[in-house]
């Protein structure tokens, strides 16, 4: 049995040990929507989606959520019905039985239910959270009522996810790379085909376009040791020659990658971790969690998070594919260092600018508008991967670890981290700016 059933195992067995009566119905029903964010993840990280794709899948079910949480509380917090591209006021009221916890959850589920791979797993994790709920003490009108606001819900987001490109990108060609000196090839061990070359295309929710923060042209391409180009691939080597315990340390810890190869001899075997994306949805749910933050406080935390990475994705995958920039581990292999190797996997697509930079910052400057610019956080993200919880002062704080994350492990070019973190804080602010959550 792997390491991350087996804490998911006992957590459940904690959890199911408890007795459901000490909690409020307000506290009960936190609890419930944190799990099922967590059997999502659960989901998302077994069905192995890549980044971007797995931030489509993130922001439909909390856009689902909280919409559905607005109905029960319309005075204080703002419908994003109006606000995101395309999205109407769905036809759902409030009925007289229906708990605003349980309507979101459901919520939630269903939406993930209908974007995912494997249903029936986040079905049997469904039917997990509704046995608590009766053990609770909900009564069959309260679940049936809940259930049914969730599911119209529910309905009325993923109709709204066919609008934005995503299932027109599934039938484009694939992508060849380009036969352009200085452009991105596929790298070891996989040499895996490029990840979501069309994703420019898809509707962003709250920018303009995919362009609308398109980045300055990275270091012009060239071989001569003289260049800028090579210094930065040189940089990218020396970091990486000579890493402390704490960079490696740090480089790891921010890896998030979905689908790690390893290689023993002719053997070849996966293993499975979150994306970035599932490790700020992660920081975000820790942080509501810590602070106790009501249920409204936590779906708007879970949903802005989401929002930044997604559109975050979004601009800068299309400046990836734009500038099509090669991968240090390539340039250095040929041009400086025949048996270099990063500490990291590099991940099967162009290299500028780096997409942890763009998204880490972005989830930053949301979550510092929903909990506060100074708050102080542990996090145990990464503990069922065999690694220890961090301490981090501030979201800025770990979001600057997430970038400079990528040198160490020597996978970016410092302007791709750079650039990239100034692409992301663009996105956070303009989604402050459009994005009106608390009335």
């Amino acid at each position: 049995m792997n390491k991350i059933r087996l804490v998911i195992i006992l957590l459940s067995s904690l959890f199911g040990q408890q007795s459901f009566a000490q909690y409020t119905r307000e506290a009960f029903e936190r609890i419930l929507f944190h799990e099922a964010q967590d059997a999502l993840t659960r989901v998302i990280v077994s069905d192995i989606f890549s980044p971007p794709v797995a931030s489509r899948i993130y922001v439909y079910a909390h856009v689902a959520a909280y919409e559905t949480l607005m109905r029960f509380e319309p005075k204080t917090y703002q419908s994003l019905a109006g606000q995101l591209r395309g999205l109407s006021s769905p036809a759902v009221q409030k009925t007289s039985h229906a708990q605003a916890g349980l309507a979101a959850t459901e919520a939630l589920l269903v939406v993930g239910r209908g974007l995912v791979f494997s249903e029936q797993v986040l079905e049997e994790e469904a039917a997990t959270l509704w046995k608590r709920v009766q053990q609770r003490g909900y009564t069959a009108e309260e679940i049936r009522e809940s259930k049914a606001m969730g599911q119209q819900m529910a309905q009325h987001i993923l109709a709204w996810a066919g609008t934005d490109q995503y299932k027109q990108t599934r039938s484009l060609r694939r992508y060849a790379p380009l036969k352009k000196e200085g452009s991105w090839l596929p790298t070891p061990p996989a040499y895996m085909p490029a990840v979501e070359p069309y994703w420019g295309r898809i509707k962003p929710m709250v920018l303009d376009s995919s362009t609308q923060y398109h980045l300055s042209t990275p270091p012009a391409y060239s071989i001569s040791p003289e260049s800028a180009f090579y210094h930065s691939a040189q940089d990218v080597q020396q970091a990486g020659l000579n890493l402390t315990e704490e960079q490696r340390l740090i480089a790891n810890y921010w890896d998030c990658n979905p689908f790690f190869l390893h290689t023993q001899g002719h053997m070849h075997f996966g293993s499975k971790k979150l994306s970035p994306n599932g490790h700020w949805m992660s920081i975000a749910g820790q942080v509501a969690r810590q602070l106790h933050t009501d249920l409204y406080r936590t779906s708007s935390a879970y949903v802005l998070t989401a929002l930044a990475i997604f559109d975050g994705f979004i601009t800068c995958w299309q400046d990836k594919y734009t500038y099509n920039v090669i991968r240090p581990e390539t340039y250095i292999n040929a041009h400086i260092s025949e048996s270099w190797k990063p500490i990291l996997q590099t991940p099967p697509f162009p290299e500028y600018p780096s997409g942890h930079s763009v998204i880490s910052t972005a989830a930053a400057v949301v979550l510092d508008q929903v909990f506060g610019s100074n708050v102080a956080f542990h996090d145990s993200t990464e503990v069922p991967y065999g690694l220890p919880v961090r301490h981090f002062a501030s979201f800025t704080q770990a979001a600057q670890e997430a970038a400079v994350s990528r040198l160490y492990g020597g996978i970016h070019y410092r302007e791709a981290i750079v650039n990239g973190q100034q692409q992301g804080f663009a996105v956070g602010q303009a989604l402050l700016r459009k994005v009106k959550w608390k009335k």
